[in-house]
């Protein structure tokens, strides 16, 4: 089960924070959240849903998680056309400067 790691995520006050877990916990495909040091864990499926994909660009959106690239693992063939789309706010952060995916 790929693992993506958050580090270091910025949190404005315990509600916030709450609000972070009850996020990750609540997106399909997300089997388990777990806290390590300054870092938290999200036990992923390895082929999660369109919604669920989508739900964890947010989360690295929202809460400004660095090394989006890790999403980068979850492109496949059934979501190259919307995912990997240079015109998306997330493919400069997900892909980076490359566009040999697409």
């Amino acid at each position: 089960m790929p693992q993506l790691t958050c580090e270091r995520v910025q949190f404005y006050s315990a509600a916030d924070e709450a609000a972070f877990f009850r996020f990750a916990e609540g997106i399909d495909g997300v089997a388990k959240v777990s806290g390590s040091a300054d870092s938290i864990v999200l036990d992923v499926a390895p082929e999660p849903t369109e919604q669920s994909l989508r739900d964890l660009i947010a989360l690295f959106e929202r809460y400004r998680i660095t090394r989006a690239s890790q999403l980068a693992q979850f492109l496949s063939d059934s979501n190259r056309h919307w995912f990997a789309d240079p015109q998306k706010f997330w493919h400069k952060k997900v892909f980076g400067e490359a566009t040999r995916h697409v």
